[in-house]
């Protein structure tokens, strides 16, 4: 049975990923986890200096998910590459690092300073806000998706993911744009932009008033979202939004996605990743599959 996918020339051992900020870079989740039974492990976003994040509160329990305004909080790259790196080099798995930035050269550094980095891929969240444009998501116009796709991959050593935002009118023209960038993979989707109120307090739930809205919730529309982009480009798409168990992540395989990752279901399952894993390998054998390239539904 063959388990393995491949990622713009990268071989994965199997289809199943972490996604980005809800997994650290693994150390928490390695006393539950054995990192080296995943395809990947993406990183939490880094940037090209420490970002103390959103006050707080920011994160509030809705139905069928939470939302979350952590405003990408991280250590920055140097102490990412000093400590992070080392420590997943042990395991023998594929390391993505996700990029965040809030212009076109706070990403270049990030990209520049990975170089000579022993990582897999990039993974460049376009969901950032883009300071220089009254800080809008660089995800949220074609333009500006194709144009820092293209100096990133202008600078980059390794296959580059762009991760596209879900918060638009077309998911596909934003795929495009990015493709024509020059994006090896693209991933999708981030989050959905909410809000909840705290009735009681009479307050906002989040500090920042609006979150990103993950977990069972979102799902329906990420598969939609998948099965839209795989279908409108010829690159790999990594497809994520709400996977909770192995049924979840064979839908998004269905839809088109070569590969997955699981989010906010590591938080109240830390065994989900390799859960997942497991069920895939399970339904392929229920239906006499001998790759797992034969679950993609093609219709």
């Amino acid at each position: 049975m063959n388990l393995k996918v491949n990622l713009a020339g990268v071989e994965l051992k199997n289809p199943v990923m972490t996604a980005s900020g809800t997994f650290g870079s693994g150390m928490e989740y390695s006393e539950f986890v054995d990192l080296s039974r995943l395809g990947a492990v993406v990183t939490k976003g880094v940037a090209n200096h420490p970002w103390p994040g959103n006050p707080t509160p920011r994160i509030a329990e809705v139905t069928g998910g939470m939302l979350n305004a952590i405003g990408l909080q991280n250590p920055g790259i140097d102490v990412f590459c000093e400590r992070d790196i080392p420590f997943l080099k042990q395991y023998d798995t594929k390391i993505i690092v996700n990029v965040c930035g809030k212009t076109t050269e706070d990403y270049l550094e990030v990209v520049e300073r990975l170089t000579d980095e022993p990582v897999d891929l990039l993974e460049i969240n376009i969901s950032c806000p883009n300071v220089k444009e009254g800080g809008i998501a660089f995800g949220q116009d074609p333009k500006a998706v194709e144009a820092i796709t293209k100096a990133v991959k202008e600078k980059a050593k390794q296959p580059v993911i762009m991760k596209l935002s879900p918060n638009v009118t077309d998911i596909v023209t934003m795929a495009k744009a990015a493709e024509a960038g020059g994006a090896d993979v693209l991933s999708l989707i981030n989050t959905l932009t909410g809000m909840k109120f705290d009735i009681h307090r009479r307050k906002f739930a989040l500090a920042n008033k609006t979150g990103g809205m993950s977990g069972p919730c979102v799902k329906p529309v990420a598969v939609r979202m998948v099965y839209q982009v795989a279908h409108a480009v010829s690159v790999p798409v990594i497809g994520m939004g709400g996977i909770q168990n192995a049924e979840d992540a064979i839908e998004f395989l269905m839809a088109g996605a070569t590969a997955v990752s699981v989010g906010t279901a590591n938080f109240h399952n830390p065994f989900t990743t390799v859960e997942v894993v497991d069920g895939i390998a399970d339904y392929m054998r229920v239906h006499g599959m001998e790759d797992v390239k034969e679950i993609f539904l093609a219709e």
